[in-house]
């Protein structure tokens, strides 16, 4: 009963708020300076509030919901995984002339081999509805003197519980581009003192992609393996814009024959 008594209370003083500001509005044209004054700071006070609510609605309403780990999993999957930096606000945003070897959260590394840095990177808000992703990142490019520009993804422990030379490891993409250019993924599989290494090309004939790494070629030790990481190689990249919309990783056992 309180609470419906509040709802109906609130609602009947909001028109009133609401009624008031119209008049004040239809009078501003005729009022004394003073009291236009007065009105302006009274108005200015209440336009902060409402911003404010404004703001974190906005934030918080816009598509996909921040927190949410809805994922597309693949049929067979045994395991499947967005990085963090797609997943939730990292505490950096953003980064400018960006240096190699620069963490842009927990488990995502920019490297290149620029005498100059031109790169600036950014962690942005997803909202259109088609995303599963709350964020994505967005990298420019502007002049870029190097041979090389990667983003380093490691994956976590779980990647390599039960790991078997029967299992396909899947990448999907969801990537924009201004200008059209190659992107490699190389999967990176530590077994004991040695790395394996699959790449593919991602093929960017769509807005998202995927590719499939088969580790029944490679010469993997299923009982060492010990950790796994995806390098995203950028070819080309100068004066372009690329959105990495969303990452995920999964895998599947191959069906027994």
């Amino acid at each position: 009963m309180g609470t419906k008594i509040d709802t109906f209370l609130d609602r009947v003083l909001h028109r009133r708020s609401l009624a008031r500001w119209e008049r004040w509005a239809a009078m501003a044209e005729t009022l004394t300076l003073d009291r236009l004054r007065e009105m302006r700071g009274r108005a200015r006070e209440a336009r902060r509030q409402l911003d404010k609510v404004i703001h974190i609605a906005e934030h918080r309403l816009a598509l996909p919901v921040i927190g949410s780990n809805a994922l597309r999993r693949p049929m067979g999957s045994d395991w499947v995984w967005r990085p963090p930096l797609w997943r939730g606000e990292i505490p950096v945003p953003g980064f400018s002339s960006v240096p190699s070897k620069q963490p842009i959260c927990d488990g995502s590394v920019v490297y290149h081999d620029c005498r100059r840095s031109e790169l600036t990177v950014r962690q942005i808000r997803n909202t259109r509805e088609a995303d599963l992703a709350p964020f994505g990142l967005r990298m420019d490019v502007f002049r870029f003197d190097g041979s090389f520009l990667s983003l380093v993804v490691d994956l976590p422990p779980e990647s390599v519980q039960g790991l078997k030379l029967r299992h396909l490891v899947r990448l999907d993409v969801i990537v924009e581009m201004e200008k059209p250019l190659e992107i490699f993924a190389r999967l990176n599989i530590k077994h004991g003192p040695n790395v394996e290494q699959i790449v593919r090309e991602l093929p960017l004939a769509e807005e998202e992609v995927m590719v499939e790494f088969d580790l029944a070629y490679t010469k993997m030790n299923e009982k060492r393996v010990e950790r796994l990481w995806v390098d995203l190689i950028f070819e080309g990249p100068e004066m372009n814009q690329i959105i990495l919309r969303d990452v995920t990783l999964s895998r599947r056992p191959r069906a027994d024959l």
